[in-house]
């Protein structure tokens, strides 16, 4: 296990503030007690066995991996943790919105795999130092688990040209992965445990390979925002204001859920994502979980 980072009044230090501008991510920083990690696996996985088979509108598959904030308690819960909101703010800035949040899980010994790539590619709002991922592990992630790897320094360049492969382990939203060789030892294996995050820069070139362990590895993924990032396709976008103001008026704001699918959440998460879908999907075929229902 690799140590944590030692935080200083529970943020990040200005030498690790200049690290992640340098690298392009920072970890492990110890966040939150071990215990609330394994509580709040426990309140996922119950959440799972409760809405699997339940007459959702989608796939669970879909609300866990897209805003899941606007349907699932949890997702909010853990993106405005205080402790989690203040190694954000330590990066970005004191005004903070959360663009999306969302459950990424690989089952025990399977294929799934996240091919290297930029968050930012297709997102619409260009190369842009605003962004950040924060990376909350439930379960162990490591090499083994199918952890991420980073390149570092990769956010300096811009966004690079992606490809949108037939691979159907890929468990990106249109199978995209970057148009450029990455050899392996330019990855740094980003090994988290429960209690520990990594934050990543929305230009750093990352993936993850397949969970060949016993154990499930879920994380849960916050995408924060600063107000100054704009839509540039589409009409605007959606946010969270979590810390701080927001006066730029970029985003449409809206509450997260307080409770476990509700009609109007589901409804708010159909606009969303619809939205959402004519901008990340723009000139792809429709499939995965853009496919249904997203124009």
């Amino acid at each position: 296990m690799i140590p944590s980072l030692p935080l200083e009044n529970g943020r990040p230090t200005a030498t690790q503030i200049a690290q992640y501008w340098n690298d392009g991510f920072l970890f492990p920083l110890p966040v939150i007690p071990q215990a609330l990690a394994a509580r709040w696996r426990t309140e996922f996985e119950q959440m799972e066995a409760d809405w699997l088979t339940a007459d959702l509108p989608l796939p669970l598959n879909i609300y866990k991996r897209i805003n899941a904030q606007c349907v699932m308690p949890l997702a909010s819960q853990i993106g405005t943790h205080p402790a989690i909101l203040d190694a954000v703010e330590a990066i970005l800035g004191p005004d903070i919105l959360i663009y999306g949040v969302e459950f990424f899980v690989k089952e025990p010994h399977t294929k799934a795999l996240v091919a290297m790539h930029q968050d930012l590619t297709y997102w619409g709002m260009g190369a842009i130092d605003g962004l950040l991922t924060a990376w909350v592990p439930l379960s162990p992630a490591t090499p083994a688990s199918g952890c991420m790897d980073f390149v570092a320094g990769s956010h300096k360049q811009a966004i690079l040209p992606h490809e949108d492969r037939d691979d159907a382990n890929n468990l990106l939203s249109r199978g995209q992965e970057v148009a450029v060789d990455i050899a392996d030892e330019d990855k740094v294996a980003i090994e988290l445990h429960p209690g520990q995050m990594s934050l990543h820069h929305g230009l750093t070139v990352h993936g993850s390979g397949p969970n060949v362990s016993d154990d499930r590895r879920i994380a849960a993924v916050i995408r924060y925002l600063t107000p100054d990032v704009a839509q540039e396709h589409g009409g605007g976008d959606y946010a969270i204001p979590v810390r701080g103001s927001d006066t730029k008026g970029n985003f449409i704001h809206y509450q997260p859920a307080t409770d476990w699918f509700t009609p109007d959440d589901l409804a708010r998460h159909d606009e969303i994502r619809a939205h959402q879908a004519k901008v990340t999907m723009a000139g792809a075929a429709e499939k995965g979980l853009y496919a249904a229902r997203n124009k």
